[in-house]
């Protein structure tokens, strides 16, 4: 009596071509609601809400990403207003957004992409290439390119 093999029939190895899109550009969002530091910070919340997003990334004139206002941002305006009894229909978000952005490379791997959100605790990542924002990355995007890559080798 031989040995069985419960594993099935050995199927050919596929490796991943080359041609995989592996890059954080591949999958990245490029058409971006973006926001300027002179905006209030009822229009953005407005913003928020229509379009759905949790938040997004602040540029000057030039297309320079200055900064990242998010959801927490806005509540903590409202709390702060309401605890002062301060109106907030003309403040902008330019004292409000998070200034020291994180990046992430476009070239970067998604999976080394995956890795980041982890260690930084972030829902997004701004895409800066020469200086102008290109794009952006969200945990979201990370699972869609893992479920585009299931069934592959994940190297």
């Amino acid at each position: 009596m031989g040995i069985k093999s419960f594993q099935g029939a050995r199927r050919q190895q596929t490796n991943a071509t080359d041609t995989t899109p592996l890059k954080v550009s591949d999958y990245m969002t490029t058409n971006l609601i973006t926001f300027t530091p002179n905006q209030t910070i009822e229009s953005v919340m407005e913003a928020i809400i229509k379009h759905r997003i949790s938040g997004g990334p602040v540029v000057n004139e030039k297309n320079e990403l200055v900064g990242v206002i998010s959801e927490g941002d806005c509540i903590k305006q409202i709390s702060e207003s309401r605890y002062y009894n301060m109106p907030m229909q003309d403040k902008t978000i330019e004292k409000h957004m998070a200034v020291n952005v994180e990046t992430i490379d476009g070239n970067m791997n998604i999976f080394d992409a995956a890795n980041k959100f982890l260690n930084a605790k972030r829902r997004r990542f701004p895409i800066v290439e020469n200086g102008k924002l290109v794009g952006q990355i969200s945990q979201k995007d990370v699972l869609k390119a893992a479920m585009a890559l299931k069934g592959q080798n994940w190297k």
